[in-house]
């Protein structure tokens, strides 16, 4: 397994306008390409997709659906400062680190549903994050969507993003691609992204190009309901009730969760729903009645995801744990992904 080298970019064209905001290329789901001579291999990374744009000194960090998360994760400003010569647009993950060193999506949940600079501050020092930084889309007056991935990859590399504070450089193997995906199952890691070397970055688009390979089955889905806990519990949330968009439209049942929560992320959760209440069920399938009957129903807004151990012969989740609200995306962004 041979890490890729680095090389360097030159500006030998036009000054292009630096992108005020650009739309992240996606990754399908997929399998391990059969031949390793055409493409690159990186471990997901469990966290926020995110785009940066520095310029000036000052750093705005922008989510898949354009949300500023600047004011979130304020020691990722600093990064600003060390590139205040430079005007960059570069892509990458916001990570939170367990007590295990692994990336843990839950470790992230406080830190992103808060725009207060105070606790922000206090969570900064409680929990920090890396910004794990795997693309450069944009670096003082060339635009780099139109190079390959393997030329936009060198350009980064020389650039060294990897040495700003809470930052660091996503590594890039040539592979093999079934030693990388190996390792990273080795390590409790999510899986790996296979990127064809010749792929253009395709700015709001899910391509094949980019091929996500996972070691556990993650669903994103949408909340339209949930019920209430039992006995002690009766006035917190019991379970959350699931559901992804269907491409003829509606919102499709498809099961609920009752794991994986703390009591502090269903306070939080039931203050985010509450709002959202409604009289009538949000899905266009029947939901058992032993989880209707006692629903409290809620307009579909939320995007969240699960961990799951199979889909069940009739599209219901399985043993699904839950891991976390995505507020980087919407709701029909949500897709059945393939198992």
């Amino acid at each position: 397994m041979r890490v890729g080298s680095a090389g360097q970019s030159h500006n030998d064209g036009a000054e292009e306008p630096m992108p005020r905001s650009l739309k992240p290329m996606l990754a399908q789901q997929g399998e391990l390409p059969s031949d390793d001579s055409q493409w690159s291999y990186e471990l997901k990374w469990d966290g926020i997709r995110a785009i940066s744009y520095m310029e000036g000194g000052q750093l705005r960090i922008e989510s898949r659906n354009g949300n500023d998360l600047s004011a979130s994760f304020p020691e990722l400003a600093a990064l600003g400062q060390v590139y205040a010569e430079h005007r960059l647009v570069v892509d990458g993950e916001i990570v939170a680190f367990g007590t295990d060193k692994r990336p843990s999506f839950q470790a992230l949940q406080p830190r992103i549903h808060n725009a207060d600079a105070r606790r922000s501050a206090r969570l900064a020092e409680e929990q920090p994050v890396t910004y794990v930084v795997f693309d450069l889309l944009y670096q003082d007056g060339r635009l780099l969507t139109e190079k390959s991935y393997l030329g936009r990859r060198r350009a980064l590399e020389a650039l060294g993003v990897e040495k700003g504070p809470s930052c660091a450089l996503s590594v890039r193997f040539d592979g093999p691609g079934a030693d990388v995906l190996r390792v990273s199952k080795e390590q409790g890691l999510e899986g790996v992204v296979c990127k064809k070397n010749a792929s253009l970055y395709r700015a709001g688009r899910r391509s094949p190009e980019w091929t996500k390979v996972k070691n556990i089955e993650v669903q994103e889905v949408v909340i339209g309901g949930f019920t209430p806990g039992k006995g002690r519990r009766s006035d917190r949330i019991g379970s959350l009730l699931l559901g992804i968009p269907q491409p003829t439209g509606g919102l499709a049942y498809v099961g609920q969760v009752g794991t994986g929560f703390s009591e502090r992320l269903l306070a939080e959760l039931r203050e985010l729903l509450e709002p959202l209440e409604t009289g009538r069920s949000p899905f266009s399938n029947s939901v058992p009645s032993r989880y209707g009957r006692a629903a409290t129903w809620v307009e579909p807004r939320l995007v969240g995801e699960v961990a799951f151990g199979e889909w069940t012969k009739d599209g219901k989740l399985r043993h699904a744990s839950w891991r976390g609200l995505r507020e980087d995306k919407e709701p029909a962004e949500v897709v059945h992904e393939p198992w």
